[in-house]
């Protein structure tokens, strides 16, 4: 039986060895992954073709995994057996993916079996793009391997094929037919050349304090500082979200075993469902620098239902609340318009908000999310009832008096531990959604967002 060390090392011929440790390595594989995923696929569209990973579906975008027809190499432990339903690695996905668990294209998974290691691998074949990329070496000498030879290819497929004839003649002949069916395959081997300078470019931006900067005084000085702290905080986010996003992805795994224990699936769904929230809070923060690093003009908005959002909302905020010992309150007046933002980073930016309001509120309190006609807007505000016996904890706590902006996008308090998004840093995203954000002690949070067919300044400044 050919193994999947052996598929490596057949990538890895003829490459130099590799001088990297682990984090470095496993580093570079989430930004050659990145740059798969957001630099040369979406120009594809449509998209057709199979891809073979190992031991997690590599990639992680939903929008890209629904047209492709994969395998993934799993352990035993947490495959759960051959469903042909698998889980997804998410990625930046929006909080509505949260709620339906397992969502996504089809996949088979195969067994992985101990000789095959667990160094990442990905084969993707698509009629314009062909490639695989694996981590291999040794302790200290590991390095990523990325090829788009055909030869290498084709005798990386020939690999996969006798090793799926032996162990899974069923998946073979599925894979020869969805091969044959993609039809003459362009290769194009200077996308080697395309794609290694994208790689650099993101790993550089990954890590900018290994960047020397020349000493120059003044305001000069004072940008380049701030764009690189920036920098770094996009870099420390992305490396928040992706462990996260795989134990989410083996809680998920497990979440689908038939004879769990009561107890166990509880606290299973409690872990799933903590990386949820963190990592949107984290894909938040990572939004609000790259706005601030790269101003850019908002997009083009379109006619939202924010009712029908908030509605959506409403089972898996009373969840999140009920974990931190709060209720929901939900109250939307009837027959509202649709307004004029962007539903998919708007259902985002939603669950960062009520994760920031709630986060120095004490266990029993109650939060109202009231959303109303205000005018040619509609009014979203988030407002606290206290528990009895502690009007005066809220909302001008010496804890909140503690809080500081650390730099133009993080606000850290140092009594509680909490980090969440700066007031200017917030403003700035639901800015760009379409939205005016104020926030004022003793008034909780409020969002004006314009009606849309209205004739209101969509654009206007931010309160």
């Amino acid at each position: 039986m050919v193994s999947l060390a052996a598929l490596r090392a057949r990538l890895a011929e003829g490459v130099p060895a590799g001088r990297s440790d682990e984090d470095t390595v496993r580093r570079q594989w989430w930004a050659a992954l990145a740059t798969l995923q957001d630099d040369f696929l979406p120009p594809l569209q449509p998209l057709r073709g199979v891809w073979l990973a190992s031991p997690l579906p590599a990639l992680y975008e939903p929008e890209l995994l629904e047209p492709l027809q994969g395998w993934v190499w799993a352990p035993s432990q947490i495959a759960g057996g051959h469903s042909p339903s698998g889980p997804l690695l998410p990625g930046v996905g929006s909080a509505g993916t949260d709620k339906t668990p397992g969502r996504g294209s089809p996949f088979e998974r195969l067994a992985l079996e101990p000789e095959d290691g667990t160094d990442p691998l990905l084969v993707l074949i698509t009629p314009k793009l062909q490639l695989a990329m694996a981590l291999e070496g040794s302790p200290q000498q590991r390095q990523l391997v990325l090829r788009f030879d055909p030869t290498t290819l084709s005798e990386t497929l020939a690999l996969v094929d006798q090793r799926l004839r032996a162990t899974a003649p069923q998946a073979a002949l599925r894979l020869r037919q969805a091969l044959q069916a993609l039809g003459p395959l362009r290769s194009e081997e200077s996308m080697a050349l395309q794609f290694w300078p994208r790689l650099a470019e993101r790993l550089a931006a990954m890590a900018p304090s290994l960047t020397l900067q020349p000493l120059v005084d003044g305001h000069a000085n004072g940008r380049a500082e701030s764009s690189g702290e920036l920098a770094l905080l996009e870099a420390l986010t992305h490396e928040v979200r992706t462990p996260l996003a795989t134990i989410r992805t083996l809680i998920r795994s497990l979440l689908r075993r038939a004879d769990l224990p009561a107890v166990v699936r509880q606290r299973l769904e409690q872990i799933d469902g903590e990386c949820s929230e963190q990592i949107d809070r984290f894909g938040l923060i990572f939004h609000a620098a790259e706005l601030q690093r790269q101003p850019r003009p908002r997009q083009t908005l379109a006619r939202t239902d924010l009712a029908q959002l908030l509605q959506g909302f409403e089972e898996l905020w009373q969840r999140q609340l009920g974990r931190r010992g709060l209720k929901l309150q939900l109250e939307i007046s009837a027959q509202l318009p649709p307004v004029l933002s962007d539903p998919n980073r708007l259902e985002t930016m939603l669950g960062g908000l009520v994760d920031r309001f709630i986060r120095s509120l004490p266990s029993g309190s109650t939060v109202l999310i009231r959303l109303q006609p205000a005018g040619s807007r509609l009014k979203l505000q988030l407002r606290c009832a206290k528990p009895p016996g502690r009007e005066a904890a809220l909302p001008n706590t010496p804890e909140e008096d503690a809080a500081a902006d650390v730099g133009p996008v993080l606000r850290w308090n140092p009594l509680t531990g909490s980090l969440q998004l700066s007031r200017q840093a917030t403003q700035r995203l639901f800015h760009s959604l379409g939205g005016r954000f104020t926030e004022r002690a003793g008034q909780g949070l409020t969002v004006f967002f314009p009606v849309a067919g209205h004739n209101t300044d969509a654009d206007g400044d931010v309160c």
